[in-house]
């Protein structure tokens, strides 16, 4: 993973804190343990990036790297006709892609607008992980 990469999952992750962002994560206690588990914490240590995370059946006491995380991300073409319409009534017909109220609806339905999957920084959601509102 280059700086690039670290530092645009580490912006990711942080802004999806409130939104209760599940997560895969690899390495260490966490190969043994395959869950989705919520995202409750990104911490920063000079160069280095650590997370917390949560599973109600495993909590790991590890604190895995940001490198080793990658989110379930909804990839924007999964957007429903109902999310849709919801989505225009809140912002209208014209909808600016760094709007800080439209970033922040985007984070709470769990979308990858950053382009995150395609980059391997992210995996598809699967259909049931997220209840829409």
């Amino acid at each position: 993973m280059t700086q690039e990469e670290k530092q645009l999952l580490l912006k990711d992750l942080c802004a999806r804190l409130p939104y209760k962002v599940m997560v895969s994560v690899q390495g260490g206690e966490f190969d043994s343990h395959k869950y989705p588990y919520q995202l409750t914490a990104v911490s920063k240590f000079g160069l280095d990036s650590f997370c917390r995370v949560y599973h109600p059946i495993y909590t790991p006491f590890g604190v895995p790297n940001v490198e080793d995380v990658k989110p379930y991300l909804r990839p924007m073409e999964s957007m429903t006709e109902e999310e849709q319409i919801k989505r225009d009534e809140i912002f209208g017909n014209y909808i600016l892609d760094n709007h800080p109220a439209y970033i922040d609806w985007l984070n709470a339905h769990h979308f990858d607008y950053r382009g995150m999957i395609e980059k391997d920084l992210a995996i598809e959601a699967p259909v049931d992980m997220y209840k829409t509102e």
